[in-house]
């Protein structure tokens, strides 16, 4: 009877039905059910998106594929339920089976799994490679799936691959040879292995064919795919007659520390080939996606210059003659996130950011204007997507807020307005104690227009002061929005009683492309005045913040600034930096990526100019003052650990109060729910400690 009645009021207040909001906590961010994109079936009858109910220890948590009907009419249900979780879903032409990867009981690397929903039944494995597939897209007869995996070289058949994959097991040395940059990247020492295209019939033990194997293409040095957090892919998506592929690559990410690595489209024969390229020139082609109609190729766009930032746009060429290549958001100065075509392959819609939200905005095909399709003033829109032969065009997407984490929703242009179609987490977060941001904009003394936000602490009475956390997000090519996040929650940091400020400094995305790119040559010191400025606005315009108690902090390119305002400003009480540079030139010699750090400095390090002198915080040491807690992933080579420890020493020989935590399971972020939980718990205590106490 007890556990009954512990379980009733669990309920209740997850409801909100115990009382007044309770205060926002670690654990209710953290157990939140997580809502991935949907992927709409080309019919438009059906949804489906994945699920995660995380925990605290990874053996606990569960990711499954639901599925509900598209007009809402049902509740989701869940079509899997499986330990491991599921990617890269996809629905055949005709709408009646699903592809998806996923590594299962008997697995050693993910496969491809196809499940029935017409027939019936458990999702069959269709594939048995040794090193895996990923990816799946399926043919338009609905009769074959094409999927990458990526492969040792030289390696002509998956026999081949198993043999010297074993062969390096063998090995009785463990050293890594590299001959050329890069060796990492993010949290991985990268390999030798390469990804490739691969065709089998939708149907189990049928044999796979790698389509690049043997071919000039993939034998260049230089050859890669798209670099994602989790390793390369192939984005590649079958031509109209099914004859052939699209997919987008590389063949100079040898050259990635002296030039930008440029993507170019390539269209592989289904029956076996050498790969034609279709794009060409500087600028990058990615993402190919053709129209429902077949007589368009659409794919992201972007120059590769002297440029550190350039807008992601869209670009489409006439099919099968790849002629007529036109930039259709040429007008639009924001950057294009995800993008679907109505079924009737006339008009474009898309999501793109835009002053601390992520809105969807509508283009026609053959380019023109663009039209906000919805209007907002809270939230972000998300991966979204259209059925391709639906009767009439219907939009998905995903749309959370600051407090409102992730739900599917299906939108409706015409009237400009959403339904949500899913609920998993509204119960909860109705019962918390949060308030939407509050945006604010200022003239910065360089005649800048600054957007910032303010988050606001539970309990929030306009009659009592509150000290001010100035947080910095990362990037630079970022934006703060009003989005559920995890890593560094809004809410969650102000819960101990503090206004979260969040300012979208230069270089920031979602204000336009020459917004962002004059961070070039001045990554620090601008934005670093920009980011005290707008702490003096707030201050100034809203009498319940108290300018006496003030702190900043943030992560990657906002634990940098941080570092900054460390060496030029001793207005804090306390700082907080997770992943940030002290030291600019020895940034630039160890971390995964470097050219970009060159043009935003203007030039190699050796050439010592003005940035390398003037911007980097380790040259003014001799001015630290603030107490700072310095945090930081022993596995992350973006910002590597060595820029943590050259911190530490400098603070240490100054005798300035400061705090060291090193997290040897991490990478660039604390991913691990305890760590997470215990890496909160240290920035408040810290907070509190010079802003309470």
């Amino acid at each position: 009877m007890l556990l009954l009645r512990l379980a009733v009021l669990s309920c209740l207040c997850a409801l909100g039905l115990a009382g007044a909001p309770q205060p926002v906590s670690h654990e209710s961010i953290w157990l939140m059910k997580r809502v991935g994109a949907p992927v709409p079936s080309p019919d438009g009858r059906w949804v489906v998106f994945l699920v995660t109910e995380p925990a605290y220890d990874d053996k606990d948590q569960v990711a499954d594929l639901w599925i509900l009907p598209a007009d809402g009419s049902s509740a989701p249900r869940r079509l899997t339920s499986t330990k491991s979780a599921e990617s890269g879903a996809a629905w055949s032409p005709d709408s009646r089976r699903l592809a998806f990867s996923a590594r299962r009981e008997n697995d050693e690397v993910s496969q491809i799994y196809v499940l029935d929903l017409a027939g019936g039944g458990e999702a069959v494995r269709v594939t048995s490679l040794s090193t895996g597939a990923e990816s799946p897209k399926w043919s338009p007869d609905g009769q074959t799936l094409a999927f990458s995996s990526a492969v040792y070289p030289g390696a002509a058949d998956d026999e081949a691959n198993r043999k010297i994959a074993a062969e390096r097991k063998a090995r009785k040395y463990t050293a890594r040879v590299y001959d050329g940059f890069p060796i990492r990247y993010w949290d991985k020492w990268n390999d030798d292995l390469k990804p490739h295209l691969f065709i089998q019939a939708a149907q189990p033990g049928a044999k796979a064919r790698d389509l690049l194997a043997g071919t000039r293409l993939a034998g260049e040095a230089g050859f890669a795919g798209t670099e994602t957090t989790s390793g390369q892919e192939l984005v590649a998506a079958w031509a109209p007659d099914g004859q052939s592929i699209v997919f987008a690559a590389t063949v100079n990410k040898n050259a990635a520390a002296y030039a930008w690595v440029v993507t170019q489209l390539y269209q592989v024969p289904a029956a076996g080939g050498e790969p034609k390229q279709l794009t060409s020139g500087p600028d990058s082609h990615a993402r190919p996606v053709f129209s429902p109609d077949g007589a368009a190729l659409f794919s992201i766009t972007s120059p590769n210059d002297g440029q550190v930032y350039h807008l992601d746009r869209l670009a489409r060429f006439a099919w099968p003659s790849m002629q007529g290549r036109s930039v259709i958001t040429a007008a639009l100065d924001r950057s294009v996130n995800s993008f679907a075509l109505t079924p009737d392959s006339r008009m474009v819609y898309l999501t793109a950011e835009e002053h601390g939200h992520e809105k969807i905005f509508a283009v026609p095909a053959g380019g023109g204007s663009s039209q906000l399709a919805v209007e907002m003033s809270r939230g972000v829109y998300t991966g979204l997507a259209i059925p391709s032969k639906a009767s009439a065009p219907v939009l998905f997407a995903g749309y959370e807020s600051a407090n409102e984490p992730p739900e599917v929703v299906r939108i409706d242009p015409a009237g400009k307005s959403h339904q949500r179609l899913t609920n998993f987490s509204v119960a909860a977060a109705a019962g918390i104690d949060w308030q939407p941001p509050r945006h604010f904009w200022f003239t910065s003394s360089r005649g800048k227009q600054i957007h910032n936000m303010i988050v606001l602490p539970p309990g929030f009475d306009e009659k009592k002061k509150y000290p001010l956390f100035v947080l910095i997000h990362g990037g630079a090519a970022n934006m703060w929005r009003d989005a559920f996040v995890l890593r560094w929650n809004y809410h969650l940091l102000a819960a101990p009683g503090f206004v979260v400020l969040l300012t979208n400094y230069t270089g920031s995305t979602g204000f336009g492309e020459k917004f962002s790119q004059e961070i070039q040559l001045d990554p620090l010191r601008g934005p670093g005045a920009e980011i005290n400025e707008a702490a003096d606005e707030a201050i100034r315009r809203f009498p319940f913040i108290d300018g006496a108690r003030q702190a900043a902090g943030g992560a990657s390119y906002g634990g940098h600034l941080a570092n900054w305002l460390q060496a030029s400003t001793t207005r804090y009480k306390c700082l907080v930096a997770h992943a940030g540079l002290i030291n600019l030139e020895s940034q630039w010699g160890t971390s995964d990526t470097i050219y970009h750090r060159e043009l935003t400095s203007g030039g190699p390090v050796w050439e010592q100019g003005a940035v390398w002198r003037e911007q980097n915080p380790i040259r003014y040491a001799a001015q630290f003052r603030t107490p700072i807690l310095l945090t930081v992933g022993e596995r992350d080579y973006r910002v590597p650990l060595n820029q943590t420890l050259e911190n530490w020493s400098v603070l240490q020989r100054l005798r300035i109060p400061s705090r060291l935590i090193v997290f040897p399971d991490e990478n660039h972020w604390v991913l691990k729910g305890e760590n997470s939980r215990f890496f909160y718990q240290e920035v408040q205590d810290w907070l509190k400690k010079y802003l309470l106490e």
